[in-house]
């Protein structure tokens, strides 16, 4: 039997659907790239925005259009925040949410047995544990994803995620280390810490995130530690010194942002100000002592009541912090969030306007942070071969570099010396090779 599957969304979502894959894969299922002809179609969904739901919707269809026998799964977040929806949308055969992620296989063999159509949305229940569903490999990165926890306990305004994932579930310690040393048994140096609300790690189950990230780095084999994205208001000053402590973790930060504005803050309903997020940088900085760091960031273009005055601030806010890379994007308006129903609402036009000229203005501080890490040192995780000695890789810092590294292979670190940028990538040169 062959299967494949579709991913939408997060790095969660990745992550969740590589360990689907494996589980599938041990009960003698292949699996297939997007594409091929297969038994089975699984999409895993993002919600985040009404276009995540379009996307699932319209490949569902064309896998049922082209593969009419074929089963076809509709699981993850859409269904579980918009369970009546997602039930009516007859093109998937098996439709579930967030809970039991194991169940999806069972209920596959029933249709493929010939049971009629299954819909199994579970709600999000408080006390509700953490799904354990390891991997063991990843077939197309060289560094590791772990997942470590799940559910967020914020009301932000704009956000959906809430319902989609309900409460913090903190992973077992003991359950994440154990995973992270069968990677770095298979040869993985550098491991991503993944979740929907990071900093929450461990509120629920008495631990804390710096706890967990000084237990990871005594790991044998793994060389880097890198953090998923952080809301600023959760860092205290003590866990950002132990933090700056943990010399195996990239001192890159992706620090949750949304607005460079305050008033638009507010209206997020974000728990902080602009002040106190630059101050949060100011600290981070000053825990490394003369030790470069980087920042990278999410910014929303055109929340409903979003003057010009408040895009023009949030867009001097991005200079203000110099981020090395920002993500920007339009505000979609989502069904199930207070923010959907708040008066002011900007038309699209303008919100596509504004996020073209945001992203204009975040590159060219992206190019002031690159020119200013020309000529100095770190190190590179290669990544892609482009030739038989180039590749591409990650800085600590995340910078992305192309370098020449004879008699090196994908996985390995090596240490560079930072060039110029070329528009797409630094050119960095060879110093020596990490053993």
């Amino acid at each position: 039997m062959r299967v494949c599957f579709y991913t939408l969304g997060c790095k969660v979502n990745l992550n969740e659907t590589e360990a689907l894959e494996q589980l599938f894969e041990r009960s003698g299922f292949t699996v297939v790239p997007d594409g091929e002809p297969a038994d089975v179609y699984i999409v895993n969904s993002c919600t985040v925005t009404n276009f995540g739901d379009q996307k699932s919707r319209k490949w569902l269809r064309q896998a049922k259009r082209k593969n009419p026998g074929a089963v076809t799964v509709l699981t993850g977040c859409y269904p579980q925040a918009f369970p009546e929806a997602a039930a009516q949308l007859m093109e998937a055969d098996l439709v579930c949410g967030n809970t039991d992620r194991r169940a999806i296989l069972d209920n596959v063999q029933k249709l493929l047995a010939g049971h009629d159509r299954i819909v199994a949305i579970q709600p999000h229940v408080r006390g509700e544990s953490f799904e354990e569903m390891p991997v063991d490999r990843f077939e197309t990165h060289t560094r590791a994803f772990i997942k470590v926890e799940d559910g967020c306990n914020r009301q932000c305004a704009y956000c959906i995620i809430p319902k989609a994932r309900g409460p913090v579930r903190s992973r077992s310690e003991s359950s994440i280390l154990a995973e992270l040393g069968q990677l770095a048994a298979a040869g993985y140096r550098e491991v991503v810490l993944s979740a929907i609300s990071l900093p929450s790690y461990g509120t629920d189950t008495g631990t804390n995130l710096y706890e967990l990230i000084e237990h990871c780095a005594q790991v044998e084999g793994i060389d880097r530690i890198r953090l998923g994205s952080l809301d600023p208001d959760m860092l205290t000053d003590e866990g950002i010194r132990r933090l700056a402590a943990v010399d195996k973790l990239c001192p890159q930060f992706h620090l949750s942002l949304q607005s460079g504005c305050d008033s638009t803050l507010r209206r997020m309903r974000r728990p902080y100000t602009t002040a106190q997020y630059l101050d949060i940088v100011r600290r981070i900085r000053q825990a490394y002592a003369g030790r470069r760091v980087s920042f990278t960031t999410d910014c929303i273009c055109g929340f409903p009541g979003e003057t010009e005055a408040d895009f023009e601030a949030s867009c001097a806010f991005l200079e203000e912090v110099g981020f090395l890379r920002v993500h920007v994007f339009p505000y979609s308006r989502r069904e199930g969030t207070p923010a959907f129903s708040f008066p002011d609402q900007i038309h699209e036009r303008e919100k596509q306007r504004r996020s073209r000229a945001m992203h204009l203005r975040a590159e060219e501080v992206s190019l002031r942070v690159l020119a200013d890490l020309e000529g100095t040192e770190d190190e590179v995780l290669l990544e892609t071969p482009v030739s038989a000695t180039v590749f591409t890789g990650y800085t600590r810092l995340y910078v992305p570099v192309s370098v020449s590294a004879p008699g090196c292979a994908s996985g390995d670190i090596v240490r560079v010396r930072l060039g110029r940028f070329d528009g797409a990538r630094v050119s960095a040169a060879f110093l020596e090779k990490k053993t």
